[in-house]
C-alpha cells in the first residue's frame, strides 16, 4: 500500500506563528481531546477512592491503582491497531473521526457513573483513543516531510496543544468534580471531545490529500520501493506469533486487575510454572515472543533502516522507564496530594493562592485564545463553520473558569482541590515549551541521547525533591501535612524532563522510519509507552506496602535512583546509537 502524496504544496505561504494553519487545526483538535482524556484521567482515581458518601466507589489504593493502570496500558496498547487500520485501510483522517466519536460515547457513558457504564465507557475510551492518537501525530508527519529541520519546533508547538487541552481539562474537570459533582467532571469531558470531533471535521480540507483513504500502489512504484528499502512482509508463522503473543498480554493486562479487584474471588492465572505465578509467567512469556518477533524481522531490512530501527527500540526503551516514573502523577503523586499534603489556605496564604490561581487560569486562556484568532485571521474565510464551533468551545470555557474562580474568591478557607496540583504539569510546559522550542532549533540543540539523558536526570531530581518533602512521614502513616511546595517541584523538574524526551521522542521516530511504516511505528513507539503506563501502576499499587515498611519517602527515592541509571545509560550509549541512525539528527 502507498500513502496519498501531498496536492497542496503551499502548505508554508498560510501561516501562523511561522507554521502552516493546519498545525493549529491539529492543535486545536488535539487540545480538546486532551482536554477530555485528562480531565477524566484526573478523576478517576479520586473518583474510586473516594467514600461512597462522596459518590465515589471506597476502593483501596491499589484496586484503584490496579484499574487505572490497565486502562491507560490499554489505550496506549489500541494505537497499534488504530495504526494499522490507518496505514492499510480507512486512512488517518477517518481513523482521526472514528476515534473522536468514539471518545465521546466514552465520556457521555462515564458521567451515568454506575459500573456497567463506567466500563463501558472506559472500553469506549481504549478503542477511542487508539484510533485516534497515532493518526494525529502521522499527519503532523506528513506535512512536515519536507521540511524535517522544522519538525522538532512543530512537534514542540503541538506538545503545546496537548497541554493546553490538559491543563484545562484538568483544571475545570476535576474542579466539577470534586467541588460539585463526578458526572459533571465526567460530562464536560465528553462535551469537549465532541466539539474537537466537529472542529476537525469541518476542516479537514486544509490537509489536502493527506491523510486519505491509502491507495494501492502501482508495480512500477513497488519495484522503485523495493529497491531502495527492501520491504519485510509478515509472514503466516509471525502473525501466529503476534495473535499467541497480544492474547497472553491481553489477558494479563485484562485480568491482573480483576484479580485485585475481586479480591482473588476471580483468578485465571491460578498457576505455577518453571517456579513463577501464574501471573509473572503469562506476561514474562509475552514479553520473550515479543523480543523473538524483532529478532526475526528486524535483520531482514536493509541495513540503513534496521539500524535505524534498533535506534528506535533504545529510545522507546528508555521511553518505557520514564513514563513509569513521570505516571506517578494521576496516582500516586495525587493520592499524595489528597493525603499528606496541607490543601487548606487561609487568610494572606489563601488571597496570594486565589490571585495567582486566577493569573494562572486567565493568562494562558488569553494566550490560547490569541492563537486561535490568528488561526481564524488565515482560516476563517474557508472553514467559517470549523471557527464557529471553535470559538464557541473558548466561549463555554471562559464562562466556566470565570465562575470557578468567582466561587474560590468567595471562600474564606480554600482547601486546593487535590486534582489543581496536575495542572501544573500542564502549566510548566505551556510556559517552558517555547524556550525548550527555541534551543532545539537552535545550534545549541543537542544530540537526541543527551536530550534522553537530560530528561532522566531531571525526572531523578525530581523524584528526589519529593522524597526529601516526605522525609518527616512516619513509616505507616495514612495522612500527613506537608507543604505545598514539595509538589510544585516535582511538577516542575518533571515538566521539564518531559519537554527532553516526550515531544522530541515522536519527532525521532518520524525521522528514522520509511513513511510507510510510520503509523505503525508510532503504535510501536506507543507500546513502550503502554508498558511504562501499567509499570507505573505496579509501582503505584505498592505504596502502601513501602511506606508501611520503610516510609513514603522511600518509595519516590527508589523512583529517583531508576531515574538516574537510565540517565546515565542514555549518556554512555551515545556513540553506538549515533552509528545507528546514520545521520539523522
Amino acid at each position: 500500500m502507498s500513502l496519498p502524496t501531498d496536492s497542496n504544496p503551499d502548505f508554508f505561504k498560510s501561516k501562523v506563528l511561522g507554521h502552516p494553519s493546519g498545525l493549529f487545526v491539529l492543535f486545536f483538535t488535539e487540545m480538546w481531546e486532551r482536554f477530555s482524556f485528562y480531565g477524566m484521567r484526573a478523576l478517576l482515581v479520586l473518583f474510586l477512592t473516594s467514600t461512597v458518601a462522596d459518590g465515589g466507589w471506597d476502593w483501596s489504593r491499589e484496586q484503584a491503582m490496579a484499574l487505572f493502570g490497565s486502562y491507560v496500558g490499554l489505550v496506549y496498547l489500541s494505537t497499534m491497531l488504530g495504526g494499522y487500520f490507518a496505514d492499510n485501510i480507512i486512512g488517518y483522517r477517518l481513523a482521526v473521526v472514528v476515534g473522536a466519536a468514539l471518545m465521546t460515547l466514552g465520556h457521555a457513558s462515564m458521567a451515568a457513573e454506575t459500573p456497567f457504564f463506567t466500563y463501558l465507557g472506559l472500553i469506549l475510551l481504549v478503542f477511542g483513543n487508539g484510533f485516534f492518537k497515532p493518526n494525529m501525530t502521522s499527519i503532523l508527519s506528513e506535512i512536515y516531510k519536507d521540511h524535517p529541520e522544522k519538525k522538532d519546533g512543530a512537534y514542540t508547538i503541538f506538545y503545546m496543544g496537548v497541554n493546553s487541552g490538559s491543563f484545562f481539562g484538568i483544571l475545570l474537570c476535576g474542579y466539577l468534580g470534586e467541588q460539585v459533582g463526578w458526572s459533571l467532571g465526567f460530562g464536560l469531558a465528553g462535551i469537549f471531545m465532541f466539539f474537537g470531533l466537529v472542529q476537525f471535521w469541518l476542516s479537514q480540507d486544509i490537509f489536502g490529500n493527506i491523510g486519505l483513504k491509502p491507495k494501492k500502489a502501482t508495480a512500477g512504484v513497488i519495484e522503485t520501493v523495493e529497491d531502495e528499502d527492501r520491504r519485510n512482509p509478515f509472514t503466516t508463522g509471525q502473525m501466529v506469533l503476534i495473535g499467541i503473543m497480544v492474547t497472553l498480554g491481553l489477558l494479563w493486562i485484562i485480568f491482573e486487575p480483576v484479580k485485585i479487584i475481586s479480591g482473588g474471588a476471580v483468578d485465571i492465572f491460578n498457576f505455577s510454572l518453571l517456579g513463577l505465578s501464574g501471573n509473572n509467567f503469562t506476561i514474562l512469556l509475552a514479553v520473550i515472543l515479543f523480543l523473538v518477533l524483532l529478532f526475526i524481522r528486524i535483520p531482514k531490512y536493509s541495513r540503513v533502516t534496521r539500524d535505524r530501527m534498533i535506534a528506535v527500540t533504545f529510545f522507546a526503551f528508555v521511553a518505557a522507564f520514564f513514563w513509569a516514573i513521570f505516571e506517578q502523577a494521576p496516582g500516586t503523586l495525587t493520592i499524595f496530594a489528597r493525603d499528606y499534603t496541607n490543601r487548606i489556605l487561609e487568610g494572606n496564604a489563601g488571597l496570594i493562592f486565589k490571585l495567582a490561581n486566577a493569573s494562572l487560569t486567565l493568562i494562558p486562556l488569553g494566550i490560547i485564545t490569541w492563537v486561535l484568532l490568528k488561526l481564524f485571521g488565515q482560516t476563517f474565510k474557508h472553514y467559517p463553520f470549523a471557527n464557529v464551533i471553535l470559538g464557541f468551545s473558548f466561549v463555554i470555557v471562559w464562562g466556566i473558569a470565570i465562575w470557578m474562580l468567582k466561587n474560590q474568591f468567595a471562600q474564606e478557607a480554600l482547601e486546593v482541590p487535590a486534582s489543581w496540583f496536575s495542572t501544573l504539569n500542564s502549566l510548566f510546559v505551556i510556559s517552558l515549551a517555547p524556550l525548550f522550542t527555541k534551543l532545539w532549533d537552535s545550534k545549541l540543540n543537542p544530540p537526541a541521547n543527551y536530550k534522553y539523558g537530560l530528561g532522566m536526570l531531571l525526572l531523578s531530581i525530581g523524584a528526589a525533591c519529593i522524597a526529601f518533602g516526605a522525609g518527616s512521614i512516619e513509616v505507616g502513616a495514612r495522612t500527613a501535612s506537608v507543604s505545598m511546595i514539595w509538589l510544585i517541584l516535582v511538577y516542575l523538574f518533571f515538566t521539564m524532563g518531559e519537554l527532553c524526551i516526550s515531544p522530541v521522542g515522536l519527532s525521532y521516530v518520524s525521522k528514522l522510519v520509511p513513511a510507510r511504516m510510520i503509523a505503525v511505528m508510532f503504535g510501536i513507539w506507543y507500546l513502550a509507552i503502554a508498558i511504562g503506563m501499567k509499570a507505573a501502576a505496579k509501582f503505584g499499587e505498592s505504596i502502601d506496602r513501602v511506606a508501611d515498611e520503610k516510609g513514603i519517602s522511600y518509595f519516590f527515592w527508589m523512583l529517583a535512583s531508576v531515574a538516574f541509571g537510565a540517565a546515565v545509560l542514555a549518556v554512555i550509549t551515545r556513540p553506538a546509537i549515533k552509528k545507528l541512525m546514520h545521520g539523522v539528527r
